[in-house]
């Protein structure tokens, strides 16, 4: 399966980080969130987000993964699952995928921004939290995705787990201007959502998208 034409990325947070993104303009990389006080809601594993400032952007000499704000390129992440089930040893969010939203955004927009502004940007071709993890920089790359396991609703099989798992990845800060539209749930979050962002000067749209979660 060839690369879309023009492929999506989505970031996912809990609807009551949305007002400091607003607030702030942008989301933070883990590093620099931390460096804040970190986020009002952690939806994260901590042992993974810890690990993951000590591992190398390979593609950029001296920079970490941590220092990178992260991104799949689908919606109904292997992750999300994770905060779905809610089982999970090492996660300590136990709300469930219900105020979880989708930040997406237009791949070659982002490239475009970042490029103009000498913005360092890569992508990994599966899971990025491993020391085995490809990366990439360039977008004659993104062939190498595999792009059967990003769309697979299966991911069972491990090559699919790997390559569904495949980041893309903006160092230390996403504007808000380049989300592009907002996927909830349901009604609840969507008003939440609304209200979080409702002073913001860029309106990205907010949408029920239900089959972006399980």
């Amino acid at each position: 399966m060839s690369a879309p034409e023009n492929p999506k990325i989505y970031h996912i947070t809990h609807v009551d980080n949305l007002p400091l993104m607003v607030t702030e303009g942008g989301v933070w990389s883990h590093a620099a969130m931390m460096a804040k006080g970190g986020p009002e809601a952690d939806i994260g594993m901590s042992t993974i987000k810890h690990r993951r400032l000590a591992l190398p952007v390979k593609c950029h000499p001296g920079d970490y993964m941590g220092d990178y704000v992260p991104f799949y390129f689908c919606p109904r992440s292997i992750m999300l699952y994770v905060i779905h089930c809610s089982n999970h040893p090492e996660l300590s969010y136990r709300g469930g995928q219900g105020p979880i939203v989708h930040l997406e955004s237009n791949l070659l927009d982002v490239v475009n921004w970042a490029n103009e502004r000498n913005r360092r940007w890569a992508f990994t071709l599966s899971n990025a939290g491993g020391s085995y993890a490809e990366f990439r920089n360039g977008l004659d790359d993104l062939g190498d995705i595999d792009w059967s396991a990003v769309e697979a609703l299966d991911f069972r099989p491990p090559q699919v787990k790997e390559g569904k798992q495949a980041e893309f990845l903006m160092k230390e800060f996403f504007p808000w201007e380049l989300v592009s539209r907002i996927g909830v749930r349901s009604a609840t979050t969507l008003d939440a959502a609304l209200s979080a962002t409702k002073t913001a000067t860029h309106q990205p749209a907010i949408r029920i998208m239900t089959n972006w979660y399980y």
